[in-house]
């Protein structure tokens, strides 16, 4: 469906005007439309009487008029895919109720009542993996956002805030370890070998947070005192054999409540807090009160099954939902527009520990690397909206880079310009000021504006409009100073055209090329549409060094001389700038190669800076090999595709993969000797070495450079690699090579990695996605064998994304000039849906882009996203990402 838009208001919110629904096209929701519900809810009762093919459950609601809405008589439930089996009012058979399509509505006439709804429903048909679902034998739920519809009749937003009492009884064989929010209360033996436990939450929280979990567990168990004394229970449960890979979960989350305790002053507010590991889930991990229920990904890890970026994403991962306890538990979102108000913060949050605790440099590389490959790309194509949308058909799309990474980006920026200690004060006022609610986005900004004492009325623009602003630079010498002239725009979206001028603060420094002389770093804050500051010289030839520290996410357009780029790459003092300096480097010469506006002279000497400013990073002894692994690193080809189709330019996927591995090959020659000296030296670094984990990134990089320039010498490289690899990072670093090349050690090694790890579904998973990801010639051919593979299924999501989501990533493949890598993914979107539509819709995005494409595939990109959009039966999630991204 088309969406048709009138221009925007002052404040720069759409107005959108919509065509009639189609049979499944759901209505539009609006953030102006909030109305509080009528009714409380302060108390909710459920009882389970647990089975795999069915299990019946009984809620009993205590309900009560709410005096801060406007009265009405309805009370709405909201049901999805649901029968009530009985429904009582007051102990007594109801008969003042109705089903509104898949809602139950009960016509109330008091000011107080209580509510009893019986249903059945059977988790092993549940192939949505929303609501209560079956997963090998064991019984759980997702709840966010709108899956507890799915388990009983219920006001199923985030703003209806209730205490929970719950009772479990299943078979004790089947289910011997049955787990629910907040404390165990009571537990005992039944009859004919049931067993039953009962939980209480004394917080109130929204049916969102709800989880349960039944099943045949062992729990690493630990504890952890609070800072006022309090003695938590750790538990991390997961199958018994699983056991010896979760040491690092419980360290990690240690580490998270002490970590938050020293930062942000939040102390822990239960006497039990549990983790449970689960195979099948959409998600990474969702931050239930008091029972976080995780992919197994981001639990399960050792030495020979994990690598270090694994290990990275447990700690990482755990962390973050640690911290939603309190941004996000204690504090909820008044509706689902808030989103970004518990995702953002909490990214924030959980990136904030993760500098601390692997190194702030690396770490903000990194955080920097995932926005530019998945938001900046959202934020320029049809499916851009506002970190606070405005509007939305399935909420379920909206869990998107722009809500949590350009979210916390936001956060961030008002980090920056209040300080640490002060933004310390704003985050404790939110804390204070609004514990136990549902809030808002603009609550958020308030309590800092007033803790941190900042001014931002300009700045909740950021807020409203989408868009990766765009910063033009341009300077002079003038007054003794450099005379800095900055111009932003923000780039029209769908349903913006109008934008206003936001503030970006960003951290700048003026070097000297000539003395070498660093200068000394100052915020500026860009508030108009244009604006010129005046910054000391530190010597005579000025170089601008800006967005330190990546202060704002904007794009920076500057004309710097290829000689300023390579001072920066070698000499800036601060790491972001440096790496910056590098990828720009790059991606100049890049997109001008593959634009074809470089003849052999320009590209001969393009090729030549950027070896230079390589052989630099090689060579220079005082950098840390983590920090010499980003430096050496290429911009991926998927930052390239945005960079060329900027302005009126339309990218070619084709043209920037050869420039890329042309630059690789020069490098790799140029660079021979230096290239391998400095493997000699890290492949004897000891894996317990403080210095190992950047050793093993630049043994992997070095070998995929000589992939591109000696492909023989990289074989023999990542065989030896791999032969002796002690640990998981080393033998898929060099798997990874090897599945680009045409060498009889690529399907030997794939062999011997497969036999190794059979029946580990995790790294099972990483073998499916080396080969999708793969450089070779033949991966299209090579993907369709796999989905053939006995050990493939569509109704995990882990491993549809193994196989599929790494092709949709693998420019190479994915855009083969005959179509054939689009009408993969159509064909799987088409497929998947049916049973997972909230893991389909995610695959959309990939074809979303055809407009900024060269013509011959941007037709082939449409003609799959129309084929996907005529299908019958298209679940809602499916069809509003491919609506928009034909008619946005």
């Amino acid at each position: 469906m088309d969406i048709a838009t009138t221009p925007t208001n002052p404040e720069g919110n759409p107005e959108i005007a919509d065509a009639a629904p189609t049979p499944h096209d759901p209505p539009v929701i609006r953030r102006e439309d909030y109305t509080p519900y009528p009714w409380l809810i302060p108390a909710t009762k459920l009882v389970f009487d647990l089975g795999v093919n069915s299990t019946k459950v009984t809620a009993t609601l205590s309900v009560e008029r709410n005096p801060d809405a406007g009265a009405s008589a309805e009370l709405r439930l909201n049901g999805d895919s649901l029968k009530a089996d009985a429904v009582l009012l007051d102990g007594e058979t109801a008969t003042c109720w109705e089903m509104d399509e898949a809602d139950l509505v009960i016509t109330l006439p008091g000011e107080a009542h209580e509510v009893t709804i019986e249903t059945t429903i059977d988790p092993s048909a549940n192939t949505t993996l929303m609501g209560l679902y079956a997963s090998n034998g064991m019984l759980c739920t997702q709840c966010e956002a709108e899956g507890f519809r799915r388990i009983t009749f219920f006001p199923d937003r985030p703003d209806v805030l209730s205490t929970y009492t719950v009772r479990m009884e299943g078979p004790k064989d089947q289910f011997p370890v049955l787990l629910c929010n907040g404390n165990n209360t009571a537990s005992g033996e039944g009859e004919d070998g049931m067993h039953w436990a009962e939980w209480h939450d004394p917080w109130p929280k929204p049916s969102y947070l709800f989880a349960l979990v039944a099943g045949d567990l062992a729990a690493n168990s630990d504890t952890f005192t609070t800072m006022n004394g309090r003695e938590v229970e750790l538990n991390v449960w997961v199958r018994a054999e699983d056991l010896p890979r979760t040491d690092h979960a419980v360290e990690s989350l240690k580490k998270s409540m002490k970590w938050d305790e020293e930062t942000f002053g939040r102390e822990y507010d239960l006497d039990l807090y549990n983790i449970v590991a689960v195979s099948d889930f959409n998600m990474g991990a969702m931050e239930n009160k008091g029972l976080n229920v995780f992919n197994t990904k981001y639990v399960l890890a050792d030495i020979d099954t994990a690598t270090d970026g694994d290990f990275d994403a447990v700690e990482g991962v755990i962390a973050h939902e640690y911290f939603h306890n309190w941004s996000g538990n204690r504090i909820t979102c008044r509706d689902w527009f808030q989103l970004s108000l518990k995702e953002g913060f909490t990214v924030l949050r959980d990136q904030l520990f993760s500098q601390d605790m692997q190194g702030e440099a690396v770490k903000r590389i990194e955080d920097v690397r995932i926005l530019r490959a998945a938001q900046f790309p959202e934020d320029a194509g049809p499916l851009a909206h506002p970190i606070r949308p405005d509007s939305y058909r399935e909420i379920s799309n909206f869990y998107t880079a722009t809500v949590y990474n350009k979210g916390a980006e936001v956060i961030r920026m008002m980090r920056t310009m209040a300080g640490t200690e002060k933004f310390r004060l704003g985050t404790d006022l939110y804390f204070d000021r609004h514990d136990g609610e549902a809030a808002t986005c603009e609550d958020f900004v308030t309590a800092i504006e007033d803790g941190a004492g900042l001014e931002l009325a300009q700045f909740r623009r950021w807020y409203r409009q989408a868009g990766t602003p765009r910063v033009e630079v341009s300077q002079e010498l003038k007054d003794g100073g450099l005379a800095l002239t900055l111009k932003q725009t923000v780039p029209d979206t769908p349903g913006q055209d109008a934008k206003g001028a936001m503030p970006i603060p960003l951290r700048v420094a003026v070097h000297c090329r000539e003395t070498g002389a660093i200068g000394e770093e100052q915020l500026i804050v860009l508030t108009l549409d244009e604006e010129t500051f005046i910054l000391p010289l530190s010597g005579p030839v000025p170089v601008l060094s800006i967005n330190r520290g990546f202060t704002a996410p904007v794009v920076i357009e500057r004309d710097l001389e290829r000689d300023d780029l390579v001072f920066l790459a070698a000499s800036d003092d601060d790491p972001f700038a440096r790496y910056e300096a590098m990828q720009e480097l790059a991606v100049n010469h890049l997109v001008a190669a593959a634009s074809g506006d470089l003849d052999e002279a320009g590209r001969a000497a393009g090729k030549t800076a950027i070896c230079d400013a390589v052989r630099a990073v090689v060579t220079d002894s005082e950098l840390d090999d983590a920090m010499r692994g980003e430096l050496m690193t290429l911009p991926s080809e998927t930052y390239l595709f945005e960079a060329m189709a900027s302005g009126m330019r339309k990218a070619d996927p084709g043209a920037i993969h050869n420039e890329r591995e042309q630059l690789k090959t020069a490098i790799g020659v140029t660079l021979k000797r230096e290239l391998e000296s400095l493997y000699a030296r890290v492949v004897d670094i000891a894996f317990d070495d403080p210095a190992g984990r950047g050793a093993r990134k630049v043994k992997s990089i070095i070998a995929g450079i000589f992939a591109a320039s000696d492909p023989e010498r990289a074989a023999i490289m990542a065989a030896r690699q791999f032969d002796e690899a002690g640990n998981m990072t080393d033998r898929q670093g060099a798997l990874m090579v090897l599945c680009g090349l045409q060498t009889p050690a690529r399907d030997e090694k794939l062999k011997a990695f497969f036999d190794r790890y059979q029946g580990n579904d995790l790294v099972i998973d990483k073998w499916f996605t080396l080969q999708a990801f793969s450089l070779h010639p033949d991966v299209i051919d090579q993907v369709n064998e796999l989905a053939s593979h006995p050990d493939f299924t569509m109704k995990n999501p882990n491993r549809v994304r193994s196989l599929y989501m790494a092709f949709a990533g693998n420019p190479q493949g994915f855009h083969a000039i005959d179509g054939a890598g689009y009408r993969m993914i159509a064909d799987l979107i088409l497929a998947l849906d049916p049973i997972n539509p909230q893991t389909a819709a995610r695959f959309v995005p990939a074809l979303g882009r055809w407009r900024r494409i060269e013509s011959v595939r941007a037709g082939l990109m449409k003609a799959q996203l129309e084929r996907i959009s005529e299908a019958e039966g298209l679940s809602r999630d499916t069809f509003e990402q491919v609506t928009r991204s034909l008619g946005g």
